[in-house]
């Protein structure tokens, strides 16, 4: 193959600059910013007769979604005529943006709309703007910092699922009698939903009359066990149905990632000298460092939307010592049918969220990669 035509080839794959005319830019900018301004005056006079200051025939945002339809429409097509090819690039990424702009964005200004205002579904007053006053009592209300607090220890105890999840990945990782076997077994938890275990363990396990574990327990010298009565073992036994639950995934997680050890590296270790605890601490950990700093990631995930098992067992009791921060919001609109206050609380919970996983990620990162 000559010269010339390698070149020739190559060019097949590189997107020229086409020629746009000024009247074809003009064009594409027209129906852009026309499109937009058809969104931005139907978004602004749904906003206003949703609020009581206009009367327009509109019973729902309906109407503004259309027009961002057809904004979303009208960017992509103008991509095409403003760029030409290059402009054809935008549109394996502008369809995907725009769909988060319409499924997060939005949601999240309506949140903040319905977080500064007043409104309780048994008034009949409807909603009512009120500015901070929904975060002024958010920072006066102990029972929801108390679930913040439980929130932390919930978080904590990661730590022990994941020592356990560890034990047992290593455990199945070695070539022991009936692995599949336990395997399975071992994932079965991870099959139920939190729902029943919360009554298949926590409402005819461990009642606290008829339920065979505290039988066992009273056959062992506890005389009135109670497993929810008091604040502490309320809460760790919250942890315990909650581990139970979750261990397996961390477990066939760091199974994988110790399956993907090279053997030749583990056999490396051996000839050097390091056996036992030694290996573990020097070869297999840091090696699995990556994959334990992304299970503990998503079981941070899971644990901060912990509340299937509180409300269906304790509903936060007793006396809100198991409440987690999704628990209390969800009754704050259950029972209290409190929107403006409850999404005011769960919005300063995604700041907090979005806050402590950023640090956490940022304290990882120095860790595994310091910087001298």
């Amino acid at each position: 193959m000559s010269a010339d035509s390698h070149h020739e080839g190559d060019l097949l794959h590189v997107v020229t600059s086409d020629e746009i005319s000024s009247g074809r830019r003009r064009l594409g900018r027209t129906l852009v910013w026309a499109s937009f301004a058809v969104f931005a005056a139907t978004f602004l006079a749904v906003a206003m007769q949703d609020s009581g200051r206009i009367a327009l025939p509109f019973t729902t945002w309906r109407p503004a979604l259309y027009a961002f339809l057809v904004f979303a429409v009208c960017l992509c097509a103008a991509q095409v005529i403003l760029y030409g090819e290059k402009g054809k690039r935008s549109l394996f990424v502008l369809p995907a943006a725009l769909f988060v702009v319409a499924m997060v964005v939005f949601p999240l200004i309506f949140a903040v709309s319905i977080a500064m205002s007043d409104w309780n579904l048994s008034s009949p007053d409807g909603q009512k703007f009120n500015g901070v006053e929904n975060l002024r009592l958010m920072w006066h209300d102990p029972f929801y910092w108390n679930a913040l607090r439980n929130m932390v220890w919930y978080t904590l105890a990661i730590l022990v699922e994941y020592a356990i999840a560890f034990g047992l990945a290593l455990i199945l990782a070695g070539e022991i009698r009936a692995r599949k076997f336990f395997r399975v077994a071992f994932l079965m938890p991870l099959m139920l939903s939190p729902v029943a275990v919360s009554w298949m363990i926590g409402k005819s396990m461990l009642e606290t009359r008829f339920g065979p574990v505290a039988r066992l327990a009273r056959t062992l010298g506890w005389d009135d066990p109670s497993f929810f009565g008091s604040a502490e073992i309320a809460r760790a036994t919250i942890m315990a149905m909650d581990a139970w639950t979750f261990i397996p995934f961390l477990m066939i997680m760091l199974l994988a990632g110790l399956q993907a050890i090279p053997k030749e590296v583990q056999e490396a270790a051996r000839v050097d000298g390091a056996t036992g605890w030694r290996a573990f601490w020097e070869v297999t950990f840091p090696l699995m460092l990556p994959v334990s700093i992304t299970a503990i990631l998503i079981r941070i995930i899971f644990k901060l939307k912990l509340a299937d098992i509180i409300i269906n067992v304790t509903s936060g009791g007793p006396g809100g010592a198991t409440d987690s921060v999704t628990s209390f919001i969800f009754r704050e609109y259950r029972d209290r049918s409190n929107v403006g206050y409850g999404t005011m609380l769960a919005l300063f919970y995604l700041v907090c969220i979005v806050a402590a996983i950023t640090l956490f990620m940022k304290l990882v990162d120095r860790w595994m990669n310091p910087r001298y």
